[in-house]
């Protein structure tokens, strides 16, 4: 019976999470979930903080944990020849926490042009970027050369600088003036319809 209540707390906070795009105050959670003191809404929070559900920011405000659509994990399917397969919940899983390292340094980036459709990225895709990560060569980095912004292969040899296309139809950058590294691309977003 507690855990039903837990769950269906949860889902009162979750859905709040996700129509006001904020995690609520403490007195909200209290009229969302129906507790009217404020020491049994800290109980309430100090418990999804040990679940890790939610956290606290260094002012003590609501952040989301793994409350940040969790999405049910059912297993794997195989890509090659077909097998038998049953449903299974294998774990629950937050995209939020499965794609993003470093919250604070992480921004999302809507993809036009199909200069890097050879590495899987297409026009309409979105692209995380981890502007606190070190680009190293390989990395797919969103850069500015000379003025102009671009996502390419960052290539190092020596002291010089190279952004290569993963697109035959399009030349290798090398700026002539000035690179700024934004950051680095750690994760690729394609809805289907």
């Amino acid at each position: 019976m507690e855990d039903k209540k837990l769950r269906s707390r949860i889902r009162e906070i979750s859905g709040f999470y996700a129509d006001k795009g904020r995690m609520p105050s403490f007195s909200e959670v209290g009229k969302l979930v129906g507790l009217r003191s404020k020491n049994a809404v800290s109980k309430l929070v100090k418990r999804l903080e040990a679940l890790n559900v939610l956290a606290r920011d260094e002012k003590g405000r609501l952040v989301p944990g793994s409350i940040a659509y969790p999405v049910k994990m059912l297993g794997t399917v195989e890509a090659g020849f077909p097998s038998p397969a049953e449903e299974e919940l294998a774990d629950t899983l937050s995209l939020d926490e499965f794609l993003i390292g470093n919250r604070d340094a992480t921004f999302l980036l809507r993809v036009s042009g199909d200069s890097m459709s050879g590495a899987g990225i297409l026009p309409g895709d979105m692209v995380l970027v981890d502007k606190g990560r070190s680009p190293g060569s390989g990395d797919i980095v969103i850069a500015e050369v000379d003025g102009e912004w671009t996502m390419k292969y960052l290539k190092k040899r020596g002291g010089s600088v190279t952004l290569l296309p993963a697109n035959p139809a399009y030349e290798p950058i090398r700026p002539k003036k000035e690179l700024k590294i934004a950051g680095v691309v750690t994760a690729v977003v394609r809805k289907y319809k």
